[in-house]
């Protein structure tokens, strides 16, 4: 088995990522941890297009770190192993995880979820958890921040 986590830094990825890797020890699973970083449009100054981009992508090595320390470290409390992988990607976020997915054979695909969208706003997933929900070919789990472990 082979499941992905997606993060962005947030306290809801965090969860997701101690959700997915409880999964991942109970199934003996390869756990993927990514971040997306949207590419910037051309129409910047050259100079400072890549010093953002550097810094998008330095922010996004940083995020799959922590994502990796919270998946080892869960897994080491419980007496278990895991491998953990990493990958930053580039493109809009939903697109660059679904397609990752499907390039990559992953069974399911975990995600967090903030809790800032409405009902009325017709998006009660998040905008990002529901394009992966609408694209992906497998299974998808929205992780809300609250949400028990799996090895609680």
């Amino acid at each position: 088995m082979h499941y992905l986590v997606a993060v962005d830094g947030s306290a809801a990825s965090d969860r997701a990522v101690e959700y997915a890797t409880g999964h991942a020890i109970a199934f003996d699973a390869t756990l993927t941890i990514v971040h997306a970083i949207v590419p910037e449009p051309s129409v910047v100054d050259t100079d400072e297009m890549f010093d953002d981009r550097e810094a998008r992508r330095e922010g996004g090595w940083e995020h799959l770190e922590q994502a990796e320390t919270i998946a080892t470290e869960l897994a080491a409390q419980t007496g278990a192993s895991i491998d953990v992988e990493t990958q930053l990607l580039v493109g809009r976020p939903a697109h660059a995880i679904v397609n990752f997915a499907a390039d990559t054979d992953i069974d399911a695909i975990y995600l967090g979820h903030h809790g800032t969208s409405s009902a009325s706003e017709g998006d009660a997933a998040g905008s990002v958890a529901s394009g992966v929900i609408d694209r992906a070919s497998v299974p998808v789990t929205v992780v809300r921040r609250g949400a028990l472990l799996p090895i609680e």
